[in-house]
């Protein structure tokens, strides 16, 4: 491969973007100042309806007779097979094989400390890849990969490689209920209303890449201590050669004109994968808020014993959140969550710019990510615009033992790879009872996520963390289970807001929501915890009524606006920023960008200061 500078690939850049910020094409924040091949574009493709392609042996050879374009959706593809112009539907299971060439790109470094890595951005439910007809395994030793919201890899095997070589991948994806499907349709939830089609396959880049045979993964996690300025950071190191390693850390402003702060920490690694956390002074450094989002460089370098270097580079900042009495605080001052619900859908990155500029000039100083994975440089852009971000695992539609396996194991992926982000700082595990539909009557159901809440609050003590948002949250022995109380509240009658809102704030727990706030243990609201209105509006879509009209619904949104803040909760949450499907309540056209309604309509912490009492 010719050596490029970090961010450069030899294909052509895309089309200049809203926001000034280098060209990153590859779909991840962590980057490396290596050279990278995108195998995005056409490839040839082939459905399997009858999933014979693993007896009949494609991958060793097979003539596909259709092409399609990486990235993109096996429902798209499936129409343009068919002619097609909207994407087509699919009832039970869905095999789509993809294959294509490349040629062995040059590599300036010798093979006895280099390796080629083949990463998806991300790509599922369930995926398998052969190279010139050998099997690969991810890094974590997969033979089939599941999950479709995160990124993988593999190291290709030298002994497999050729001059030119024949990428060959099977993907499969099914309307099972069990597995993490966010709002996409399963044989439990059909297609309409709140429900969309499924939009499966090839969704994010494919690239190939030099990498160390010895270096950091581009997984690394960020825990800071305000007041000392303490930051901690968390790297994963990959070694096939195993001995004694020195592990750096140099902290630099953005322009990398100063170095903040640096240090040496020698390690005795054997092969394979470890998790290291290490400690970084950071004292001086200014804080990250939306007010202003500080933000700094961190280059992180494994060398060897002979002074060879792997290096990684991202940003980041100190920032800490917490649920303190009614209040959320971030950096130690309350704060209040103006915020909007935000579903991507099938944006495009470029679109998803767009919607998240619109949402800062909303007013919005926070954005509910729904249910869904995005982009990763979504988070580096919310981390650039001072946005704070609520993340949201994509829940299964049933609750099973095998349900909650794949729930898990969703959350760990995505939580490792974008716990570098200052604009992250809640998690909600589920929303609505979706995937934990028995939650307020099966013990094992609120153990998992009890469990699951716990783990968070240890291992990501960064992050605030939501049990089941909207209702049921769990309550044990009077504790609740949940760093904040939720609550989905809907009508389009400002008198029934007004009145929904003063028995909420009362320390009404029944008869509020559509279902009771809380389930398992008597949990007495004292307003020991921030109650949010993490759902409201919804106008303009037909089952929540209310205005549809743009004129009428900024109207509307002023008024119930105005009476949330006249009421003690934390922060809320309007449905929706663009339309989607069958919601039609959006306040962003969903192409452009535009604004449908006038800007700063959501910002209501410019006429409403939080007002705390001494602490004593």
């Amino acid at each position: 491969m010719e050596v490029k500078p970090p961010n450069t690939s030899f294909s052509a850049s895309r089309s200049d973007t809203t926001v000034a910020e280098p060209i990153n094409e590859l779909p991840r924040s962590v980057l490396r100042p290596n050279t990278y091949l995108l195998l995005d574009g056409e490839w040839k493709f082939a459905l399997d309806p009858e999933d014979k392609g693993l007896h009949e042996r494609w991958y060793v050879r097979y003539s596909f007779d259709g092409t399609a374009h990486w990235p993109g959706s096996i429902e798209a593809h499936m129409a343009q097979a068919k002619g097609q112009n909207t994407p087509s539907t699919w009832q039970d299971k869905v095999v789509a094989w993809y294959e294509r060439e490349f040629s062995l790109p040059n590599r300036s470094e010798p093979l006895s400390r280099s390796m080629i890595q083949l990463t998806f951005g991300a790509c599922g439910y369930e995926t398998r890849v052969w190279l010139n007809g050998h099997p690969l395994k991810t890094i974590e030793d997969e033979e089939i990969h599941l999950g479709e919201y995160t990124s993988f890899s593999y190291e290709l095997p030298e002994e497999c490689l050729r001059q030119h070589n024949r990428l060959t991948v099977r993907i499969a994806d099914t309307m099972d209920a069990e597995i993490p499907r966010g709002k996409q349709e399963s044989h439990v939830y059909k297609r309409g209303g709140i429900w969309y089609q499924t939009y499966t396959g090839a969704v994010r880049s494919v690239w190939l890449e030099t990498v160390e045979r010895n270096r950091l993964r581009s997984r690394v996690g960020v825990v800071s201590v305000v007041e000392d300025r303490l930051v901690r950071f968390s790297v994963l190191t990959r070694i096939h050669d195993p001995g004694d390693y020195t592990l750096r850390l140099q902290a630099f402003d953005l322009q990398e004109t100063e170095l903040l702060a640096t240090s040496d920490y020698p390690l005795r690694l054997e092969a394979g994968q470890k998790q290291q956390r290490v400690v970084l002074d950071m004292e001086g450094a200014e804080l990250w808020s939306p007010e202003s989002p500080t933000r700094y460089k961190l280059v992180a370098q494994l060398i060897d014993s002979e002074g060879y270097v792997a290096q990684i580079e991202t940003e980041f900042g100190l920032r800490k959140i917490e649920a303190r009495g009614r209040y959320i605080y971030l950096n130690n001052k309350p704060i209040y969550l103006d915020g909007i619900l935000y579903q991507p859908g099938t944006a495009t990155y470029e679109e998803m710019q767009r919607h998240m500029l619109a949402m800062k000039e909303l007013g919005c100083n926070l954005v509910r990510v729904h249910i869904a994975g995005v982009d990763p440089r979504i988070y580096n852009l919310a981390d650039k615009l001072g946005l704070l971000l609520w993340v949201e695992v994509p829940s299964p539609h049933s609750s099973t033992t095998r349900s909650r396996q794949n729930h898990r194991a969703e959350l760990l992926r995505m939580v490792s790879l974008i716990s570098t982000h200052p604009s992250v700082v809640i998690w909600s595990l589920y929303n609505e009872d979706w995937g934990a539909q028995d939650i307020a009557v099966n013990p094992e159901t609120r153990q998992y996520i009890m469990d699951m809440y716990h783990f968070m609050q240890i291992a990501y003590p960064q992050y605030l963390v939501v049990d089941n948002d909207g209702w049921h949250h769990i309550s044990y022995e009077g504790r609740l289970k949940s760093d904040l109380l939720t609550a989905h509240l809907y009508t389009p009658d400002l008198t029934r807001w007004r009145e929904l809102l003063g028995r909420l704030t009362a320390g009404e727990l029944i008869g509020v929501a559509a279902f009771p706030l809380v389930v398992g243990d008597p949990f007495f609201y004292r307003r020991q915890v921030p109650l949010l209105v993490s759902e409201w509006g919804g106008f303009g879509f037909a089952d929540y009524g209310g205005p549809n009209e743009s004129e009428d619904r900024a109207e509307r949104i002023r008024q119930f606006k105005e009476e949330l803040r006249q009421h003690p909760v934390a922060g809320d949450i309007y449905t929706q920023a663009t339309n989607i499907e069958d919601e039609r309540n959006g306040l962003i056209d969903p192409q452009t960008g535009e604004l449908t309604v006038p800007a700063g309509l959501l910002n209501s912490r410019n006429t409403h200061q939080i007002t705390t009492q001494p602490t004593p």
